[in-house]
C-alpha cells in the first residue's frame, strides 16, 4: 500500500506533516507491506495553479497513492480523490509522518466524508 502525506519538509517519517495537501511544499510517499512500513520517500508538491485542484488529484493520482493522509481538504479535491480510488484519511493531531502512518495502521484514523471537508475551499 502507498501512503502520501502533505509535508512541510523532506525529512521523510520525522517530517512536519503540513495543513493542507495542496499547499504543501512537499509530499511523503510511504510505502507498507504487512503492516510495516517499507520504503519512505519524497516529492516536491508541483503545484496545482491553472488546473485548480484537479491537477493535485492528478499529481497525487500519479504517484501511486492508494491512500492520502491530510488534516484538511475542500469538498471538490476530497471528491476527486474519491472519484480516481484514492481513500482520504483525516489526522488532526500527529506532528510527523511517522505518527500518522502509526495511527493509519492502528486504524485511529478515519476515512473522510464530505461533511468533513474545509468548506472554505469551496468554488
Amino acid at each position: 500500500m502507498r501512503i502520501v502525506i502533505p509535508t512541510n519538509t523532506p525529512d521523510g517519517l520525522l517530517a512536519k506533516r503540513g495543513a493542507h495537501f495542496g499547499k504543501a511544499p512537499f509530499y511523503v510517499i510511504v510505502d507498507v507491506e504487512n503492516g510495516e512500513i517499507k520504503d519512505v520517500d519524497f516529492t516536491a508538491n508541483p503545484g496545482h495553479s491553472g488546473g485548480a485542484c484537479g491537477n493535485a488529484v492528478s499529481n497525487i493520482k500519479n504517484l501511486g497513492a492508494e491512500v492520502l493522509i491530510v488534516s484538511g481538504i475542500g469538498p471538490n479535491p476530497l471528491m476527486g480523490f474519491k472519484q480516481v480510488g484514492i481513500k482520504v484519511y483525516y489526522d488532526g493531531e500527529s506532528k510527523t509522518v511517522e505518527e500518522s502512518v502509526k495511527n493509519f495502521l492502528n486504524g485511529k484514523l478515519e476515512e473522510m466524508q464530505p461533511e468533513m471537508s474545509c468548506s472554505h475551499h469551496k468554488f
